[in-house]
């Protein structure tokens, strides 16, 4: 016979045998300290095998408030593993001939108005009934807490609509059980309280076990409170005004008295043996045509037929597992207050013999906690668990905790880039430090018309992940593209071609895609119609996407362009983005007042309008968008393009292949090379560029031109709207804002111009940004927003790149992480590539 090793653990005895059980437990043990000594843990374990107790252990208090300690006799709130009880009361009923499992509930209340919804549908779920939190938040009064008989009465006056046919599918549904809490109390003649104590608690033997609900109070000193961990802080999270009702939750138990109530399953005690069987079987679906069934039973998961079954309980403040397995009688059980399931999810690996990880935690003290509100900095830590924010206050290190020492600076959300072109490089250089140098930890591409297909994205990033995060719109121009050809996109789309375009965008947005994006002043989409553009926007607002578009005139037809995007935004009843917003026209400078209060009227009339803006004074394009109606040859359209849309003598090209010589010059300059005049220049450019690309058809980049043509004042008003966000429109190089935008408005527009606050700088690059393009859970520092961060200093904070030297790196971002990972710190990259792709 094995010796036995008998252990004492937190005054509890703990044996085990054989060694490799030792290690086992010892594991479990170590993951449940680690997670209770960091602040994520407030329970019991139970672990038996044959109902012998191998752990059994307490970790906390039962009261966090007076510091009660728990032991394991200690009853908690089991939330939905009350279910299983409730349909043991109702096998029970069953044995005795007093109902029968597939006769309607509407037998046993008559008032239901559901008549074809069988008692055995509630105990599968597979009812079709709507969950009951919607129904009884919208009708209750101030006073009320929700009781069974409310409930019922609620479903019957107002008769909420079924969310399937009976039987066909399965849903999770606690409106199912408080309705056989219900019929349990009708059939038996008794309260349930009553019932229990009779039929399962007495014969059993169960010692802390008992309903609780409101208004009614049990005098248990030995109840558990349930709480909440907030930023660091606990605050009560017990009861509410829905625990009035009984069924789906609100029965207490310990568990000590869950092994015995487990254990007696393998004896059917209180129930026969061909009854309870049923318990534990799949339930069959009725769906058409084929067989089909769902792995749960009678409140009981079904995780390995015949080997292994489960279920957990969450509610205010408690989170809960108990798991069997039934082939080689073994238990889990394990208890707690508090709303982090790590626990749980640490037990249930361990019990089916999976990795026991504990995500680690990490500490940011000592910054200036700018969160990306809008609101003033404060004083704060940062802790993170795994690629999470855990918590964000006064908090101190937990023991053996990594700290990092923010030196008191300024500790912001990642910044979020709503218009970028950085995703081309990011295969050849992952790396990203373009945006990271500059704060920037999430780009959105797709832009402009054009983008990546969601499923090659995807691969792509499978194969090759980016230190920064990706989110992608779809492009309108690769739409047509596909189905009208690559060289057809100067007209309009057939209907067929149109409807063609519908189905590939649908398919994009539902894998993901944040929206359409268009780049109607481009060639590939001048000719779109106004209804083409319109009808597509309308798919992306029925798959609740967002429509971002650089318009179709930046200059000469600015006025008409934004009411176009103003027109597809009240029609489509869809969120538009301006993309770049700019006035690139001479004659217009210092209009910016003007447009502001036209978008801002647009608002008023219920139109979700907003904008992005990048912080400089010239952009970036090719030498034919200055070409509004693509009269390349009209002398008279160059001269207006050289006069009005640009200033030539500070317009630069960037790329010109087929005479390199040109690259870095002024369009004046090269004029003066030419002995022509900008605007013949300009012609003439345009027809060279042609000429070489039909010469080599495989060759990008062949021309483009930094073009000069805003002013400074227009530029600080868009910045300073409250509905724009902060972009670059940058990529790995070329124009400066790639490497510089954001850096550059903290510096020049923040701390030098000063014409907003640093608070609402940040806000303009996080959570403004999240919310103008859908983006979730990003944005904030806050706890459950993924930690995504960066530390920056804001009085050396400063952009170095320039047309001479794009590349240069900022100044001031001390540190940056992305969902939790340190990426960039004192202008080096760090190694890591965690970056993800992020779906709509």
């Amino acid at each position: 016979m094995k010796k036995l090793i008998v252990l004492l653990l937190a005054g509890t005895l703990l044996l085990i045998s054989p060694h490799q059980l030792v290690a086992q437990v010892q594991q479990m043990d170590s993951a449940l300290t680690a997670l209770y000594q960091s602040g994520r843990f407030n329970g019991v374990v139970l672990y038996a095998e044959k109902g012998k107790p191998i752990l059994s252990k307490t970790y906390g208090v039962a009261d966090f408030q007076s510091g009660k300690p728990l032991s394991i006799s200690s009853p908690f709130n089991l939330a939905s593993i009350t279910k299983q009880f409730i349909c043991a009361g109702i096998l029970i009923l069953f044995d005795r001939g007093l109902l029968q499992l597939d006769e309607p509930a509407k037998k046993h209340l008559p008032s239901l108005p559901y008549p074809e919804v069988t008692i055995r549908q509630l105990m599968t779920h597979t009812s079709g009934l709507p969950e009951y939190f919607e129904l009884f938040n919208n009708n209750r009064g101030n006073a009320d807490t929700l009781n069974n008989k409310l409930l019922l009465a609620m479903l019957a006056q107002y008769r909420p609509p079924m969310q399937f046919s009976p039987g066909s599918s399965w849903s999770y549904c606690n409106t199912n059980y408080v309705l056989l809490a219900s019929i349990l109390e009708t059939v038996s003649g008794q309260g349930i309280e009553a019932f229990f104590q009779k039929e399962i608690i007495r014969p059993l033997a169960l010692k802390n076990t008992y309903i609780f609900r409101l208004p009614d109070t049990v005098n248990n000193p030995n109840q558990v409170k349930g709480f909440r961990e907030e930023n660091g802080q606990r605050r009560l999270n017990d009861l509410t005004f829905w625990d009035g009702v009984v069924g789906d939750g609100n029965l207490f138990s310990s568990a000590e008295d869950l092994l015995k109530w487990e254990q007696q399953l393998y004896k059917s005690k209180i129930i026969k043996p061909a009854t309870l069987a049923m318990a534990f079987q799949p339930v069959p679906l009725t769906i058409p045509g084929r067989d089909s069934s769902y792995p749960y039973g009678f409140g009981w998961g079904i995780d390995k037929p015949g080997e292994q079954y489960s279920h957990t309980g969450g509610w205010t403040g408690f989170v809960n597992i108990i798991m069997r397995d039934v082939k080689k009688n073994r238990t889990l059980i394990l208890l707690s207050s508090g709303s982090n399931p790590a626990a749980m999810v640490a037990a249930r690996n361990w019990f089916n013999g999976n990795p026991v990880t504990v995500k680690p935690t990490r500490i940011i003290t000592n910054v200036k906690v700018v969160d990306g509100t809008g609101t003033p900095a404060r004083n704060a830590a940062v802790r993170m668990e795994g690629d999470k924010i855990l918590a964000v206050g006064e908090l101190q290190p937990f023991p053996g905790e990594p700290v990092v020492d923010g030196g008191g600076k300024i500790l912001a959300p990642g910044f979020i880039d709503t218009h970028s072109h950085l995703e081309g490089s990011l295969q050849s250089k992952p790396q990203a430090l373009a945006a990271l140098n500059q704060g920037i930890t999430t780009i959105v591409a797709g832009q402009d018309g054009y983008g990546s297909w969601m499923d090659s994205l995807e691969a792509t990033i499978k194969r090759t992940a980016p230190a920064i995060n990706l989110a992608t719109y779809t492009g309108h121009t690769g739409l047509r593209e596909k189905v009208m050809g690559e060289n057809k996109l100067h007209r309009t789309a057939t209907p067929d071609e149109l409807n063609k375009m519908k189905v590939l965008l649908a398919a994009e947005l539902k894998k993901g895609s944040l929206g359409l994006s268009t780049g109607l002043e481009y060639a590939g989409a001048w000719f779109s119609s106004y209804y083409e553009v319109l009808e597509l926007a309308k798919v992306t607002s029925f798959n609740q996407g967002r429509y971002i578009s650089h318009l179709r005139s930046e200059d000469i037809q600015l006025n008409d362009a934004i009411e176009e995007i103003i027109g597809i935004g009240k029609e489509a009843r869809i969120p538009v983005q301006i993309s770049h917003l700019k006035i690139a026209l001479k004659n217009d400078w210092k209009t910016a007042p003007a447009i502001l209060a036209r978008l801002e009227r647009a608002r008023q009339q219920g139109i979700n309008i907003t904008a992005d803006v990048y912080p400089y004074e010239f952009w970036r394009s090719t030498l034919k968008v200055l070409f509004p109606k693509t009269d390349y040859t009209n002398e008279a359209s160059a001269e207006f393009a050289v006069t009005q849309s640009l200033d030539p003598s500070a317009s630069v090209l960037v790329a010109f292949k087929p005479r390199p010589e040109y690259r870095g010059k002024t369009l004046s300059e090269v004029a003066a090379l030419r002995k022509e005049t900008p605007a013949r220049t300009l012609m003439a450019l345009i027809a060279e560029a042609e000429a070489y690309r039909k010469a080599h058809p495989d060759s990008g980049g062949v021309e483009g031109i930094m073009g000069k043509s805003m002013t400074d004042s227009d530029v600080s008003a868009f910045l300073s709207w409250q509905h724009t966000n902060i972009c670059s429109d940058g990529a790995d190089g070329g124009h400066p804002r790639g490497y510089g935008s954001f850096t550059r408005v903290l510096a020049e527009y923040v701390r030098e111009k000063k014409i907003m606050s640093l608070e609402t700088a940040i806000n303009k690059m996080t959570a403004l940004s999240a919310e103008h393009v859908g983006i979730r859970q990003r944005g904030l520092i806050a706890a459950g927003y993924y930690a995504d961060l960066v530390l920056l200093d804001p009085d050396t904070i400063q952009d170095h790149a320039t047309i001479q030297n794009p590349q240069a790196l900022s100044d001031g971002i001390l540190k940056v992480w992305v969902n939790g990972e340190l990426v960039y710190a004192n202008k080096e990259f760090m190694g890591t590539f965690p970056g993800r792709l992020i779906k709509r």
